[in-house]
């Protein structure tokens, strides 16, 4: 068993998932990122890749390419991280995509792959990890959220990343209550409009994203870094009386 703290990340391999291993990680720390690997695993070479700068950082890691699309997949990300580290302190819950569109433009596939690999994955996580996460000093549980949950900027709707994604949420707040007498914290952080990197997932054209910077009041969208910065101070010590909240990484979004 190793005695550094372990925190299993999924959708590591771009984004706000990659730029949360490396918020985390240094010495003293271990870090179970997974991720799909893309269509015939082109984009495993990247999740290597964050694993390697990690590593670099001092922290132990190991990668699990994953489809949560997949039943028991979660549950199987649980058993391989207690299986390579003996222990499991936080989780990051963050695999999920955007699909952007009417109610009816949305295919019926993507309503169903949005509550399996969003909300499904959250509730599979946290239900297996439930007994390693009492165990440890400090359990700390975040779900990564969305804006879309309860807007539509510039008229632009998520009809069915917004249910999953608030369905991930209604369950954190209550788990919030049924852990916290086990120590456990469970905290959302909602982006907004956030850059993706060239090999990351897309749902808005090049065009559509400058349109969204500047519905922000900030004039711009949010870095993978913002997001894993309140990301980071959920998983931490200093948080450890703050459970059931969401906090918001949109420049003023949710304002307007």
């Amino acid at each position: 068993m190793t005695g550094a703290r372990v925190t299993l990340i999924t959708g590591a391999s771009s984004g706000i998932g990659s730029a949360t291993a490396r918020r985390l990680a240094a010495p003293g720390e271990a870090l179970l990122l997974t991720a799909r690997g893309g269509v015939d695993g082109g984009k495993v070479a990247a999740l290597e890749a964050v694993a390697e700068e990690a590593r670099g950082a001092g922290a132990e890691v190991a990668i699990k390419v994953a489809d949560l699309a997949e039943p028991g997949a979660a549950a199987a990300l649980v058993d391989a991280t207690l299986a390579r580290f003996g222990r499991l302190d936080r989780i990051v819950s963050n695999a999920g995509f955007a699909v952007s569109g009417t109610l009816n433009e949305t295919p019926e596939e993507k309503y169903e792959s949005s509550m399996q690999v969003i909300f499904r994955t959250f509730l599979d996580l946290v239900r297996a990890a439930e007994p390693a996460l009492t165990a440890a000093p400090a359990g700390r549980i975040v779900n990564v959220s969305s804006f879309v949950v309860d807007q539509v900027p510039g008229g632009r709707a998520f009809p069915a990343t917004a249910a999953a994604k608030g369905a991930a949420d209604a369950l954190a707040r209550t788990l919030a209550v049924e852990f916290a007498p086990n120590g456990i914290t469970v905290n959302s952080v909602a982006p907004g409009f956030t850059e993706k990197e060239s090999h990351g997932h897309s749902a808005l054209s090049q065009a559509a994203w400058d349109a969204a910077a500047a519905l922000t009041p900030d004039g711009r969208l949010a870095k993978p870094a913002d997001v894993a910065a309140a990301i980071a101070f959920f998983l931490s010590d200093e948080a450890a009386h703050i459970t059931g909240q969401c906090l918001r990484v949109d420049g003023g979004l949710s304002l307007v």
